[in-house]
């Protein structure tokens, strides 16, 4: 939780310019600062000096104008739900809440695409949708709003059959740091005119630029969806499925690990009957009757390879939401099993053919360290999270946790992979962005200072200006 803290800019004109500007839509009260400091992370927080509540592109413009001309820091801010310390405004400034920037501006049947305004959330915008046959899948868990998945290259469950943000977002708006709003991209499915300014902006964390405007592909909702559950002995038999699954070309559109210590988590909190407390695979089929229940039919056949028991699989939508509500609350499930402690999330990501090793690796780095850390993991495309359970009044969980940390993000490196699927760098990460990308990094503060010369986007964020 964020400390409410002196205004670092209260003193400066342009927070007096705003607030005559926007009136009661613009707010220095501490609950309000506070909320806005930080997001779901277990990063400590730092409250900005004011936060304005935007509707519209052009009103972001107008408070980039002036926080560009006062050297103002901004922060954008959609639904809180980042968790790696992307929000905290570390040099003060104004968070840019983007929360009523609500409306789906278009959608395109024939074309499969639409247009949102950044607040709009992805369970809002499905629900807009419902009536139309098309879908939009990414699902990172949380309500996420759609500026902010942009900026942070979301995934989630979806993305081994529907990719990240970064295969679905078409165009953006963005508000520059002197207020320019620019287009990028647009709604043709290919284009070679120019830098692609979309892929820039998309990932960026808000340090280049404010997204005010997503254009997105959609996708036909399927025919039929089936979900499935197996259970096995060990990691070992898991991941090898999942491995083996991936390179048999069986377009899986879901597949979620869950050790027997979340899966145990799982059961208590979500109340999962008829499941035993050992390593779950769950799986999602999408398609026609026949290519769903093929499809299932064949990953049963390479479970069984594996030692898989308890292959249950259904097409009953209310069985199939039980089962994604249990994975979608595994954070809370794990909370829920470790009272007065405090979660730490991570992601890693490595390539499938060494998800086997890293995730084993990882688990034994766990029973070492004595720290309650379930795994749970999108692990059709080799992502995989953990959530460290520690009490922040223990100095030595403290450490022992951060170390952990600092091992598995170093450990996925070394096997080729990331130091973050999806969750993004913020300001927790910064070090293994370096570690991961070598001179790279050079590179990117070059381009941070031809967009952001003043630093006033997000500053502290992806990297040290």
């Amino acid at each position: 939780m964020a400390q409410t803290a002196e205004t670092k800019h209260g003193n400066n004109p342009g927070i007096g310019i705003l607030q005559q500007m926007f009136g009661d839509r613009a707010s220095t009260s501490a609950a309000v600062r506070d909320q806005h400091g930080h997001g779901e992370g277990w990063f400590p927080g730092a409250p900005p000096d004011l936060v304005i509540f935007a509707q519209t592109t052009e009103e972001v413009s107008e408070i980039a104008k002036v926080c560009s001309e006062h050297k103002i820091p901004m922060i954008p801010f959609g639904a809180g739900t980042s968790l790696e310390g992307h929000l905290a405004a570390l040099e003060g400034g104004v968070s840019i809440d983007v929360s009523q920037m609500k409306a789906v501006l278009e959608v395109n049947n024939e074309d499969l695409d639409c247009r949102v305004q950044a607040g709009v959330t992805r369970k809002q915008l499905n629900e807009y949708l419902r009536d139309t046959g098309l879908f939009f899948p990414i699902d990172p868990g949380a309500d996420a709003s759609l500026g902010g998945m942009a900026s942070t290259r979301a995934s989630g469950t979806n993305a081994v059959r529907y990719g990240t943000m970064r295969e679905n977002v078409l165009g953006l708006t963005v508000v520059m740091a002197d207020g320019r709003i620019i287009k990028t991209g647009g709604r043709a499915r290919k284009s070679a005119a120019g830098y692609d300014l979309t892929r820039i902006f998309v990932g960026a964390e808000g340090t280049l630029g404010i997204i005010t405007e997503v254009q997105l592909r959609l996708y036909g909702i399927p025919e039929s969806v089936t979900s499935a559950v197996c259970q096995y002995p060990d990691l070992e038999s898991a991941v090898n499925t999942v491995i083996l699954t991936i390179q048999s070309g069986i377009p899986v559109a879901r597949i979620e690990l869950l050790d027997e210590v979340q899966m145990a988590a799982c059961i208590d909190y979500s109340k999962l009957e008829g499941f035993e407390r050992k390593v779950t695979l769950f799986f999602e089929f999408h398609g026609s009757e026949a290519s769903t229940a093929e499809q299932a039919g064949q990953v049963q056949a390479l479970s069984d390879e594996f030692g898989g028991s308890a292959f249950r699989w259904t097409s009953q939508a209310e069985e199939r939401t039980k089962l994604w509500e249990a994975r979608h609350n595994a954070f809370y499930a794990a909370c829920a099993a470790a009272p007065g402690k405090k979660g730490m999330a991570t992601d890693a990501c490595v390539p499938i053919s060494k998800l086997a090793d890293c995730i084993l690796d990882t688990k034994r780095d766990i029973e070492d360290s004595g720290i309650y850390a379930p795994i749970v993991g999108h692990v059709g495309d080799g992502n995989y999270h953990l959530c460290l359970m520690f009490d922040p009044n223990d100095a030595d969980e403290l450490k022992r946790a951060k170390g952990m940390v600092e091992r598995l993000n170093q450990r996925a490196i070394a096997y080729g992979g990331t130091c973050t699927g999806e969750h993004g760098i913020g300001y927790g990460k910064k070090h293994f962005l370096t570690a991961e990308h070598g001179d790279a990094v050079a590179v990117m503060r070059q381009l941070k200072q031809a967009f952001d010369p003043d630093n006033l986007m997000n500053p502290g964020k992806i990297l040290s200006a």
